[in-house]
């Protein structure tokens, strides 16, 4: 597995724990490290959403490789 898919996979993790938590218990734990829409979080926020596009279009492509395309 690529560094890169690595590091996505885990910025979807850690974004995917937080929306959780703000489901469950109404606590956004990336404000809560770094401040409420501070730098910092804003960066995480931005990471994880990039992560999430990342993975989107590599997964779109990654299908387009394995089905054959069938023609009727």
């Amino acid at each position: 597995m690529r560094a890169v898919n690595i590091v996505a996979l885990v910025l979807l993790v850690i974004g995917g724990l937080n929306w959780g938590l703000v489901g469950l218990f109404e606590y956004d734990l990336v404000a809560a490290l770094f401040g409420d829409m501070s730098v910092l979080s804003r960066i995480v926020y931005v990471l994880v959403g990039l992560a999430a596009l990342y993975e989107l279009l590599h997964m779109l492509t990654a299908r387009r490789e394995v089905e054959p395309i069938t023609e009727v």
